[in-house]
């Protein structure tokens, strides 16, 4: 009982620990705040506030107001309703864009420069080919011979067009790491490589890595966006990009009412970039605190 008292000690005083970190930086820790609100409004806000899907012609284009406090669209439903249950889907594609493709990137990257010789080679030859493919027009052309139906299907596809650039990046700092005394010891006792890559070199790139995951979430979320605003994608689900799409294929910008209902999800969409991008802030004040010290 005591020792289990005893972890919960530990990791409440490092949770509080972390907590005050994150405080350390005003813009970071808002975008942080920011940025579970979006999560909570995404995932749990559909819970509360059901979608009505009834067209009402009589209150098409309705102005804000305590009824409806962003107005609404071409079919009169609620726009603010819209909004709250159109986040799940691209936060679920940035997640798993950037989770897949930092993966890949951190792994084959790690491997690539501390095995060298042949491995090495072919994996940066791959990483050297998929960067010289412009990749908004290799989705069109994957979009006419595959039915980008489902989140996982994106995010996949995403993933697997996005890791070179991480994974140069991530090479880079090993074949810097790799020649530290830290490793040239670990290597004497012959810890071997997977220990070695994945207990010794990536915990000391922890802080580039998550960073470059809250980058990636960046541009999945305007990739597929993107995709489906120009009809790449099928608009079977609702989100964001479905409502931008839906704002400019139904005339829209023809209405002097409609300016929230074409801003509002972009604004959304702007400000789940803007909160993952300022949270970076405070996730360099984590893994170096020594930054806020100005050391």
């Amino acid at each position: 009982m005591d020792k289990k008292l005893r972890k919960f000690n530990l990791f409440f005083s490092s949770l509080k620990d972390t907590f005050r970190l994150l405080k350390r930086n005003k813009i970071g820790f808002i975008g942080f705040l920011i940025l579970i609100f979006i999560i909570l409004m995404s995932f749990i806000g559909p819970y509360i506030v059901p979608f009505d899907t009834t067209s009402r012609l009589d209150k098409i284009y309705v102005k804000p107001s305590w009824e409806h406090p962003l107005g609404t669209d071409s079919q009169g439903r609620d726009i603010l309703i819209q909004i709250i249950h159109g986040g799940r889907d691209v936060l679920i594609v940035a997640f798993l864009t950037g989770l897949l493709s930092t993966l890949i990137a951190v792994t084959f990257g790690s491997l690539s420069a501390f095995i060298g010789g042949r491995l090495d080679y072919l994996i940066t030859s791959l990483a050297d080919i998929v960067l010289t493919i412009p990749h908004f027009p290799l989705l069109s052309v994957l979009a006419a011979f595959i039915r980008l139906k489902s989140s996982f299907m994106i995010a996949f596809i995403l993933a697997l067009l996005s890791w070179p650039g991480l994974l140069r990046a991530v090479r880079a700092q090993v074949l810097s790491i790799k020649e530290r005394d830290f490793i040239e010891a670990a290597r004497a006792l012959d810890l071997g490589t997977s220990y070695i890559v994945f207990s010794e070199i990536l915990p000391n790139m922890m802080n580039y890595i998550v960073i470059s995951f809250i980058l990636s979430m960046t541009s999945a979320v305007y990739a597929q966006v993107g995709l489906i605003l120009l009809g790449l994608v099928p608009l079977a689900s609702h989100n964001w990009g479905v409502m931008i799409n839906f704002a400019w294929t139904r005339g829209a910008i023809f209405y002097k009412n409609s300016i929230f209902y074409i801003l509002s999800p972009i604004i959304a969409i702007s400000l789940f970039q803007w909160s993952l991008i300022s949270f970076t802030r405070s996730l360099e004040e984590i893994f170096n605190p020594r930054l806020g010290q100005g050391v």
